[in-house]
């Protein structure tokens, strides 16, 4: 179909799905389209990819079906826009993308298409780090390790490093509270000493530690430092609004007055 085809069929029809969403982002980026889609590239994509990733997540934490599905299929279009910037350069298509990660499919779950037995959940994940190790011939415990992408938030690859590196591991927890509190110490030496550089070392090792610490406590540490921050949030406003009641204004309070007042809010948010 030539492109003016393309476009009277889409604009007469009034249900799409998930071929015309390829057709639409093929009409944009062609001569004549949209001037900033046509100019996009994957560099120039990348804030997008994550931004949508995360809105996905806020919709899914809110638990809101409505707005879920809105988001995704604004993930769904940046999926489309970059496997359309690889068709462009007669790299892949949308269809030879979709296909490569049905075979990926097929082959992880040998327990379902194939005659591999897989009772349990940790069965299937056994199974399935296995075979994705042979696909990415990783061989050693580092492969495994260096394998997580840098890009991860870094508290989500300390976790995922720390689980993987099982046979470099802490017996239990109580053994890496202690190595905390040793890493805290050496926090605190490192800022008696002024040393900017051994503070950024310590800093990183002493987060290292909560992560694996979390990790021994069954606690996804990106999902609880992020719990712990709303906390902390409702609590600031609820200070701020205790002390704009009294006619004070919190930047100028003591200290002491801002314990007071953050005693109470604890005390409020806790009903």
């Amino acid at each position: 179909m030539t492109r003016d085809e393309k476009m009277s069929a889409i604009l007469a029809k009034e249900e799409y799905d998930a071929r015309d969403l390829v057709t639409i982002v093929e009409l944009l980026r062609l001569p004549g389209g949209c001037p900033w889609d046509r100019e996009q590239t994957h560099q120039t994509l990348r804030r997008d990819m994550i931004e949508e990733t995360y809105e996905v997540i806020e919709a899914i934490d809110a638990d809101d079906m409505t707005l879920l599905r809105e988001e995704l299929g604004d993930a769904l279009l940046q999926i489309v826009l970059h496997a359309r910037i690889e068709e462009e350069a007669g790299r892949a298509t949308f269809d030879k993308i979709a296909g490569d990660v049905c075979r990926k499919m097929i082959h992880r779950h040998p327990h379902v298409f194939g005659d591999v037995k897989a009772e349990s959940v940790g069965e299937v994940l056994a199974n399935w780090e296995t075979i994705k190790s042979e696909e990415k011939s990783r061989t050693t415990l580092t492969d495994k390790l260096t394998s997580i992408p840098k890009q991860f938030p870094a508290l989500m690859r300390a976790a995922k490093v720390g689980k993987k590196a099982k046979a470099l591991d802490f017996p239990d927890a109580a053994a890496v509270a202690q190595k905390l509190r040793e890493e805290l110490a050496e926090v605190e030496v490192a800022l008696a000493t002024g040393n900017e550089n051994a503070v950024f070392e310590e800093m990183g090792d002493l987060l290292l530690s909560a992560a694996s610490l979390a990790r021994f406590a069954g606690v996804d540490p990106e999902h609880a430092l992020s719990a712990a921050t709303d906390k902390f949030i409702s609590r600031f406003a609820l200070v701020e609004e205790l002390a704009i009641a009294r006619g004070a204004d919190i930047v100028s309070m003591s200290d002491a007055e801002k314990d007071i007042l953050w005693q109470e809010a604890k005390k409020i948010l806790k009903k």
